[in-house]
């Protein structure tokens, strides 16, 4: 199991609470209030998650977020197939963090970040739920 040297249902709580002032910002129209909340999302994920792939996950290798060939004769292990899978998530998460983040900045469009929310939401409650999982059965 990797050694934990912050609490990573605390970072995840802590940014559920961002997304929520955002939410929250966005519905109410309060434009300032909304591109402030998205910054923090956006800023802390980054962190969070670099965080995350230096001193959790095993290392990634050559290939990265791409699965191993059918031909290669030793493959990939549990855990770094899990690294692999959760680093892609990361990568998906912090684009749409960022898309949004976009659009309330260079322009204004709240109505454009809140269609995206749903999205970013499902990806980061699944996201974090294997996560914590997979750090509580010792999988990294």
């Amino acid at each position: 199991m990797a050694e934990v040297d912050f609490d990573l249902s605390s970072e995840h709580r802590a940014l559920d609470g961002i997304l929520g002032r955002f939410l929250a910002a966005a519905g109410s129209g309060a434009l300032d209030a909304a591109r402030e909340a998205i910054a923090a999302f956006d800023d802390t994920l980054r962190r969070h998650t670099a965080h995350e792939e230096g001193h959790l996950f095993p290392p990634a290798p050559a290939r990265k977020l791409l699965a191993p060939l059918e031909d290669t004769a030793t493959g990939e292990s549990a855990p770094q197939r899990l690294s692999r899978e959760l680093r892609l998530e990361h990568v998906q998460i912090r684009e749409l963090s960022g898309m949004m983040r976009r659009l309330v900045e260079e322009s204004g469009d709240l109505a454009g970040a809140q269609r995206l929310f749903g999205n970013l939401a499902r990806r980061w409650d699944a996201h974090t739920e294997k996560e914590e999982s997979a750090l509580a059965r010792g999988d990294f």
